[in-house]
């Protein structure tokens, strides 16, 4: 076709001890366009973008980029030569501000004193974030700041280094509506200037929105590409999964027990007040609402993560004391939080070692760990989570994704708790991972689990749950059954429109009312 392609990624081969990563697969990017990068977790894209970026080397194959054939021994190799990427796991440095992180290694100097310009440092960040109509300030420690607003510095920081290709590794995975919308606008900016764009994501509503052309691989093999208005969803599934997959969500009929789980009036300053719900044993309960509204917080706070400052919780209709994770777990609560790197995982530990933390106790007889068991178990849950992985001595790090959130379940599976808060379980995870999850969440209410999800999936939410409870602004809004609920239900209680409408309703009854009274009396 005589095509000129800005990067083109030739028959690459990865191979790591035990498995082949990836098997001859390619990638041709165009100038100006945004090409989405689709597979399960797995499926070689995050290795694919390594070797790119040049934090690993191929076994085989060529990467030519703007007509060139280029090797990358590291980062900084690719950054020069217009390569940049915002990565899917943040890994800001908290201590440091927003400027300092942004800007990091390129801080301006007073001449060749090398002391660093710190005015100078300020103003062009907050130039920087003012162009991107990003509002957070220079000066803030990162810290201090949400997930969503570091990741929108993360974003900055890539852009900023005014790159001739910049990759986005589910950059939307912990923005809001409102941010996602900015991030689009900013993306479509950078296309007029030529910037090329691979963009990850698993959120296949995000490309109609952004994506011109998509390549899908599977199993670590290249399976095609095709410009997006040419693939329909069920294309695009078809190819990732390997398999037609109708029905995502096949929810069994809920054989709900008795109330496990009461919580009255729990509020946390400043997060979220008056929470008052209970859950039945085999029941699913979904925590919908906007970013921000108090839904993680609540979970957090239950589980003794935060403190109350006033309510009460029952398990089992006894008066729970839960002043930490400790006597959460005492109580038969399990919770797999939303930053599976920040506060789930031991990153430099094995597969084994991350499963065991929280049951050690179940293996130590007379001060000695039974090795024997601890590996059967762990074995069994590797097999009945399919998690990806040569062995469960495979460091928790080298997994993708998808493989790490797995080995957090199975965690909390080893423990078999009663009651099981799950904050954003399919954050990051390609649709036949989020298929099998779905499984196991069922079949665990199904034995009589009582489980409570936090999503900011809409689809997740309608599919999985038996009943809804909606927040905005720290305060439930609203409560909608399993046949009750649908998209615009929930999303008037989660913006406080349904509260909105709700008084305008009683409003208009009694004007109708004073009105019909004078014209009855007149």
């Amino acid at each position: 076709m005589g095509e000129h392609f800005l990067l083109e990624m030739v028959d690459i081969t990865k191979e790591f001890p035990g498995v082949k990563a990836l098997d001859r697969v390619q990638l041709k990017v165009r100038k100006g366009s945004v090409h989405a990068l689709m597979g399960e977790n797995g499926a070689g894209k995050s290795t694919l973008m390594k070797i790119l970026i040049g934090m690993y080397k191929p076994n085989e194959g060529k990467i030519i980029f703007d007509g060139e054939e280029v090797t990358f021994n590291s980062i900084n190799d690719a950054l020069d030569k217009g390569i940049s990427m915002i990565h899917q796991e943040l890994s800001p440095i908290p201590e440091m501000t927003v400027a300092e992180n942004i800007f990091l290694g390129r801080e301006p100097t007073f001449g060749k004193s090398g002391l660093v310009d710190n005015k100078k440092l300020i103003e062009m960040t907050r130039n920087l974030l003012e162009s991107l109509e990003i509002n957070i300030d220079p000066r803030k420690k990162m810290g201090e700041l949400s997930i969503a607003n570091t990741q929108m510095i993360e974003i900055a920081k890539a852009i900023s280094f005014h790159s001739k290709l910049v990759i986005m590794d589910e950059p939307t995975s912990a923005i809001t509506e409102k941010e996602v919308a900015q991030l689009f606008k900013m993306i479509e900016s950078l296309k007029k200037k030529g910037v090329g764009i691979i963009y990850i994501t698993h959120k296949m509503s995000e490309l109609d929105e952004v994506a011109d052309d998509i390549s899908v691989f599977r199993d670590g093999k290249y399976i095609g590409t095709d410009t997006a208005k040419n693939l329909t969803r069920d294309d695009l599934i078809k190819m990732m999964v390997g398999r037609e997959l109708n029905q995502i969500f096949d929810k069994p009929e809920p054989k709900l027990g008795e109330v496990i789980l009461s919580v009255k009036s729990l509020t946390k300053q400043d997060y979220f007040e008056d929470v008052s719900f209970e859950v039945r044993k085999g029941e699913i309960v979904g925590f919908a609402g906007l970013m921000g509204s108090g839904r993680t917080e609540v979970l957090e706070t239950i589980f003794g993560v935060k403190e109350a400052e006033s309510g009460e919780i029952f398990v089992n209709g006894q008066k729970a004391r839960i002043k930490s994770p400790q006597d959460a777990v005492k109580n038969n609560m399990g919770f797999l939080t939303e930053d599976r790197k920040l506060t789930g995982l031991f990153l430099p530990l094995s597969v084994r070692e991350n499963m065991i933390t929280v049951n050690i106790d179940k293996y130590i007889n007379m001060g000695w760990l039974n090795g024997k068991r601890v590996k059967k178990d762990c074995e069994q849950q590797k097999q009945k989570l399919y998690i990806k992985t040569p062995s469960i001595e495979q460091i928790v790090e080298n997994l993708s994704g998808g493989n790490q959130q797995k080995v957090l379940l199975a965690r909390w599976l080893l423990k078999n708790p009663d009651i099981l808060f799950l904050d954003e379980p399919t954050r990051g995870i390609d649709v036949g991972a989020k298929s099998e999850f779905y499984n196991l969440i069922f079949e665990l209410a199904s034995q009589g689990k009582a489980i409570v999800v936090v999503s900011s999936e809409m689809a997740e939410i309608l599919g999985l749950c038996d009943r809804i409870l909606v927040m905005h602004e720290g305060k439930v809004t609203g409560e909608l059954t399993r046949e009750e609920a649908n998209q615009e239900k929930i999303m008037q209680y989660a913006t406080g429109q349904a509260k909105m409408a709700k008084k305008l309703h009683v409003y208009n009854n009694f004007e109708q009312t004073v009105t019909a009274n004078k014209i009855e009396i007149g």
